[in-house]
């Protein structure tokens, strides 16, 4: 029969000493900084914690970014909801008018297009890109092209744009056979000369020979009349002689079967015209007052036999 050991008694088997159980196990409370943060899952005390420090500062800062925009999200919303209450809309950004935009678009081409205007009048002015490569001249009769070239003074080659052809036109008017004259460009290197020249209406017989008068009075050639042109008979013809000018408004003024039959003005005076036939009648006309009244009657009477016709009073005219 075993006999139990006592208590106490040296090698039996007995309990373990608790203090230095104690000592022999290992710690099992985690340390402050493996302790976890609130709001946090307990980890599980199976898995080993494996989380470093550096990563563990990373995650904090994530964090606290998160919470951030979690409060600025919902600091926005009390406010739109305050200007809901209160009947406000959210402020936007003003824009610019749309009228301001397109004036300003409007602005930058005409500058643009005002360049290219200029660089093209510039390389046209002082290039001979568009030269006068050749005159051209119409309405003549009388004069030759090569002598309304030569007054006109235009040289070949010379560009279009540095021609005054004001200047031109008054050179070539200036020729007494011309009444007018008119200069056109005509790019891409022409340039017109349209001149119209002095028609004789009326002639008169100096020392020299005859001069031509066209109907302002100019007298603007010495040569032959053409066959069946009046002769005027005024003191001193020319543009600026009241009774020439009286003269010449009324031969304009008859129609053409009765003035194909004038063969002389005579214009003393501006009250006292007198027109001589070529058959010996003659025209008592008097004023250049009711001209065209006149020139109706005058047609009129014509038509009746006699060697006088009074037309100085159209209300009463008479043949003798």
């Amino acid at each position: 029969m075993t006999v139990p050991p006592e208590p106490g008694a040296a090698g039996a088997d007995s309990d373990p000493d608790p203090v230095s159980d104690l000592a022999a196990e290992p710690a099992t409370e985690p340390s402050a900084a493996e302790a976890p943060t609130a709001g946090e899952p307990d980890a599980d005390p199976a898995e080993p914690d494996l989380e470093g420090p550096r990563r563990r500062a990373r995650r904090e800062r994530e964090e606290r970014r998160a919470a951030q925009a979690r409060a600025m999200a919902i600091e926005q919303a009390r406010r739109e909801a305050k200007r809901r209450v209160q009947g406000r809309t959210e402020e936007k950004p003003k824009q610019a008018p749309r009228g301001v935009i397109r004036g300003l678009k409007v602005l930058m081409w005409t500058a643009v297009l005002a360049v290219l205007v200029v660089g093209v009048g510039l390389l046209l002015y002082f290039t001979p890109i568009m030269s006068a490569r050749e005159t051209v001249v119409t309405g003549l009769t009388a004069l030759s092209e090569d002598e309304v070239r030569q007054v006109a003074g235009v040289q070949e080659g010379t560009p279009l744009l540095q021609i005054d052809t004001d200047a031109v036109a008054e050179r070539v008017a200036s020729i007494r056979r011309v009444a007018s004259a008119r200069v056109q460009r005509e790019y891409p290197s022409t340039l017109r000369i349209t001149v119209e020249e002095r028609v004789p209406l009326v002639v008169k017989d100096y020392p020299d020979g005859p001069h031509l008068f066209d109907r302002d009075g100019v007298d603007f050639v010495t040569a032959p009349p053409p066959p069946g042109l009046p002769y005027i008979d005024t003191e001193t013809p020319g543009p600026r002689d009241p009774a020439t000018l009286a003269g010449l408004q009324v031969l304009t003024s008859l129609p053409p079967e009765v003035s194909g039959q004038v063969s002389r003005v005579e214009a003393p005076s501006v009250a006292a015209i007198t027109l001589v036939l070529f058959d010996g009648r003659k025209v008592v006309w008097g004023t250049t007052d009711r001209t065209q009244e006149k020139a109706l009657k005058l047609a009129a009477l014509l038509t009746q036999p006699g060697q006088t016709y009074d037309v100085s009073s159209p209300d009463l005219p008479t043949v003798k």
